[in-house]
């Protein structure tokens, strides 16, 4: 029962992710949103070190892709972002399924696994800087 319930949210993920994928790629390649960096810039800026393309084109680092979502060269990472977390919010689910028969030990486990992937989305197990 839980891995039909798993899986099923998985599925529904899945397909939501993907659904915003086609349609972010769609309103920025037929250029219903306005990108950041427009297209005929991207062949001077894409080559360079990450450091002076965030300085020549204001793009966001770390977490501040989320208040460029109005960019169409960052409205993709709405698909990417859903595919991310359908993982946890398939663990949420389960985990409560756990919880209310009692479960402890399955709802312990699922709890660790979605502190460990949220952790990791985080940027808090990041110790390259």
């Amino acid at each position: 029962m839980e891995q039909q319930l798993y899986a099923r949210w998985l599925d529904w993920g899945t397909r939501l992710g993907l659904a915003a994928l086609v349609l972010s790629y769609l309103a920025y390649a037929l250029a219903w949103v306005e990108p950041l960096v427009p297209l005929e810039r991207l062949p001077q800026v894409w080559t360079l070190p990450v450091e002076r393309y965030i300085e020549l084109t204001g793009a966001p680092s770390g977490w501040q892709w989320v208040f460029r979502l109005d960019k169409g060269d960052y409205l993709n990472l709405i698909g990417v972002g859903v595919l991310a977390l359908i993982t946890a919010l398939c663990y949420l689910r389960v985990f409560v399924l756990f919880f209310r028969r009692g479960e402890r030990l399955h709802a312990a486990l699922a709890a660790l696994q979605i502190m460990v992937l949220l952790a990791a989305a985080s940027g808090l197990l990041d110790w390259t800087h």
